[in-house]
């Protein structure tokens, strides 16, 4: 039971380490954290409901872990292939695509919350 949860604590404390790594070295985290914050301080601002809370809540963490996962994917396929290649290149467009329908689903989100505010 304590190798237990000496386990998730290690796991915490690496999931913590690895979002602090990618708010450091990647460019594209910083702009959507900082978009990101915008938004809960226009949260904030315009008095958004709980619903529309959650729903901002989940665009946000959407798009950050896509974006996440896009990066993990990326550096891997260099890791694994520096050189330019047409199915790295493949399968790094289709990562990118995922961050992309998060995007959109942001974006929709954030239009049906502050369309109605301005």
């Amino acid at each position: 039971m304590i190798k237990f949860i000496t386990g998730r604590i290690k796991a915490i404390f690496y999931s913590i380490k690895g979002a602090f790594l990618l708010l450091k070295t990647e460019h594209s985290i910083q702009a959507q954290s900082f978009i990101a914050l915008l938004f809960v301080v226009a949260g904030f601002y315009f008095e958004i409901s709980d619903i529309e809370w959650l729903f901002q809540v989940l665009a946000i963490c959407l798009v950050l872990c896509a974006e996440s996962l896009n990066t993990a994917i990326e550096k891997i396929a260099d890791f694994i292939h520096p050189d330019y290649n047409n199915k790295i290149g493949f399968i790094k467009d289709v990562a990118a695509g995922a961050v992309f329908f998060a995007a959109i689903f942001a974006l929709v989100t954030i239009y049906f919350i502050y369309s109605v505010k301005l």
